[in-house]
């Protein structure tokens, strides 16, 4: 069994809001829950009842009908709260008091905001009149090219409160990658800004935009957003006109919230398209609300007053799911520039400055401010911050280890992990449970989480698929352009029947908690012995002298060989004796499979512009086939590197 690092006190177990729920579930269930585990139980065994009481117990807005769900065992299919309606821009603006925060931000050092409930619901209103005047309704899409930042929050909720459907991208962005995404879905409003900060410097996006509007012809109005300048100049961007002109002359009235089917279309996300021109997932309001309050409230612990933060952009998944945050009466904290300006510090000043109660961020940026040699335990208080969460990639047990020693002993460390395709989590943190080293602690509630093996039977304590057996409401509506659902279909339901497969290759261990071993897709086969990529990367990213790795397996001699790939600390060398502690620490780490045949040192890896390395593209690479679009990547130029490398030529 792994170590246990941290435990709640019974007093803060009893302050939950998951104890609440418990107490309240005890009575629809009509038998007592012991612990975490009982109640997750009763909630797969009766998912109507236990979304039913998620609903009430979470104060939803809207009209839940009588009938929960119509078949629970169709997958995809099952209807939920199909004789309701909801809207989710009227859960995410209910009645606060008009003073109380809701939202504050931080452009790098440059731009620093505060809004209040009262201001906020002031400016949706204006700039969903300006919406309604121009003809937006339902159905129709409004995309966002912007930073996370107080105007996409309002954007999206004026949008979204008329039943139109939002979608958007961060805008570092190049022009090919926008429009592989929005010129899918033809918006009929783009919001944009001017341009962005990052790492201390001013990126223009009004040339990127011009291009981008020119060859997407749906686009009526093009609102500019003046962030980097006070009075940007649009006139070179087709249909464009700034922010304070869309909305002169508007004063603050009610807003409209069109009452809306469960499943009406809210955001449309995308996949990471490096493998082809990017998917388009559909969400609904309801699915998308109700997971995620039952997320924020019962898992993250959210109170009214609770100041939530995460590190994301408005091109990752997790910035849809922090504005759900506003549904728990959470003050949002928004960040947008580079997590290391003007030093790696900045965000821990932020969580001191701002009080904050749940920081949100990433396996990596854990890994590099430890390797960075931050020690922010000895110069930050972090009083206010209970829990830690992390995501975008498995999180190492020597990170486990650096949260507890260098960051905040008595912390509740949240792995979670689900992604762009639920826009939510299978697993993730629960606030009275242990937190295990290496482990994420538990399956979420509702989800009918297994791990099937080859026979696709469920197992406990070794190594297989990430399923989900039973329909859950964040199933998505489906795929853009999909009529038949033939693409939906075949992305999570060919290989099992009736039964959702993530790609996810993982454990569920005794402690009920899961421990994550990469992609299934990614995985490798030497000797026809599947190994997942994060075994390796927990093991030689140990290294001081390894900044990161991305691990493929080659085709070579009618088998497949590992090859690792490391990029090393400045005027390191891959020598043979760093070679062969790498492959000895891999040895004694985890097994003689996982050791590499190949090792080479590069100078980049590329990667996702949510921060993902790409193993699939860098396969590709490797095996002289082509990469279809390299627009989804952050830093496409790395894929460089790895064509035609010589030491892998033998």
């Amino acid at each position: 069994m792994s170590a246990k690092l941290w435990e709640p006190s019974p007093e803060r177990i009893a302050r939950t809001n998951m104890t609440r729920f418990m107490q309240e579930a005890r009575s629809v269930a009509g038998r007592d829950f012991s612990d975490y585990e009982s109640l997750r139980a009763w909630s797969v065994e009766d998912p109507a009842a236990f979304w039913r009481l998620v609903w009430d117990f979470c104060g939803v807005v809207g009209e839940p009908g009588s009938v929960v769900v119509d078949d629970l065992g169709k997958l995809p299919g099952a209807k939920w709260f199909a004789e309701g309606h909801i809207n989710y821009a009227a859960n995410l603006l209910k009645e606060r008091p008009a003073a109380t925060e809701a939202l504050v931000f931080w452009g790098e050092d440059k731009v620093k905001r505060r809004l209040s409930y009262a201001e906020l619901q002031a400016e949706v209103s204006r700039f969903q009149q300006a919406l309604i005047a121009m003809g937006v309704t339902k159905g129709d899409r409004v995309a966002g090219y912007m930073p996370n930042m107080p105007e996409t929050i309002i954007a999206m909720l004026a949008a979204t409160a008329l039943g139109a459907i939002w979608s958007s991208a961060s805008p570092d962005f190049g022009v090919q990658g926008v429009l592989d995404r929005f010129g899918q879905i033809e918006p009929k409003v783009l919001v944009a800004c001017d341009g962005y900060f990052y790492n201390g410097k001013t990126h223009d996006c009004l040339e990127k935009l011009t291009a981008i509007v020119d060859k997407m012809p749906t686009v009526e109005k093009v609102v500019i957003v003046p962030y980097t300048s006070d009075a940007p100049v649009v006139t070179g961007v087709r249909n464009a006109v700034t922010w304070p002109d869309f909305v002169a002359g508007l004063a603050p009235a009610p807003i409209v919230f069109e009452a809306l089917p469960f499943d009406h279309p809210l955001f449309i996300m995308f996949s990471s398209g490096t493998t082809g021109v990017p998917k388009c997932i559909v969400h609904g309001h309801g699915g998308t609300l109700l997971q995620q309050v039952k997320e924020h409230v019962l898992h993250c612990d959210e109170k009214p007053g609770d100041r939530v933060f995460y590190f994301t952009t408005c091109g990752w998944m997790m910035w849809n799911w922090l504005v759900a945050g506003l549904a728990a009466g959470s003050t949002l904290l928004l960040f947008d520039g580079s997590p290391f300006y003007p030093s790696g510090n900045v965000l821990f000043d932020y969580a001191d400055a701002e009080k904050m109660t749940l920081f949100g961020t990433s396996a990596k940026w854990i890994d590099a401010v430890k390797k960075a040699g931050l020690e922010p335990k000895k110069t930050h208080s972090l009083e206010t911050v209970r829990l830690l969460t992390s995501t975008g990639s498995p999180l190492a047990p020597e990170s486990f280890d650096f949260v507890y020693e260098g960051i905040k002993e008595d912390v509740q460390l949240a792995s979670i992990s689900g992604g762009t395709d639920i826009l939510s989590c299978f697993m993730l943190g629960n606030p009275i449970s242990p937190v295990y080293r290496g482990e994420i602690q538990c399956r979420g509630l509702g989800m009918a989480v297994e791990v099937f093996d080859d026979e696709g039977k469920p197992v406990q304590g070794q190594k297989g698929e990430l399923v989900c057996t039973k329909a859950f409401p964040s199933v998505p509506v489906g795929f853009w352009n999909d009529p038949d659902g033939a693409k939906f279909h075949a992305a999570y339901f060919d290989k099992y029947a009736n039964t959702w497969t993530h790609g996810d290759w993982v454990e569920l261990t005794e402690t009920g908690g899961i421990v994550v071993y990469g992609r299934s897709d990614a995985t490798l086969n030497p000797g026809g012995v599947r190994i997942g990529t994060a075994e390796i990367y927990r093991q030689v990213e140990k290294l001081p002298e390894v900044i990161e790795a991305l691990v493929i397996g080659q085709d070579w001699d009618n088998d497949v060989r590992v090859v690792l790939f490391v990029r090393l600390r400045e005027g390191v060398e891959l020598s043979d004796d760093l070679q062969a502690r790498i492959r000895k620490t891999i040895r004694e780490g985890a097994t003689p499979r996982h050791v590499p045949a190949k090792i080479v040192k590069v100078d980049d890896i590329p990667r996702t512009k949510s921060g993902k390395i790409v193993e699939l593209a860098v396969r590709d690479v490797v095996h002289g086939r082509p990469v279809k679009n390299k627009e989804a990547l952050a830093n496409p130029e790395a894929l460089e590197l790895f064509a035609e490398v010589p030491d892998l030529q033998a």
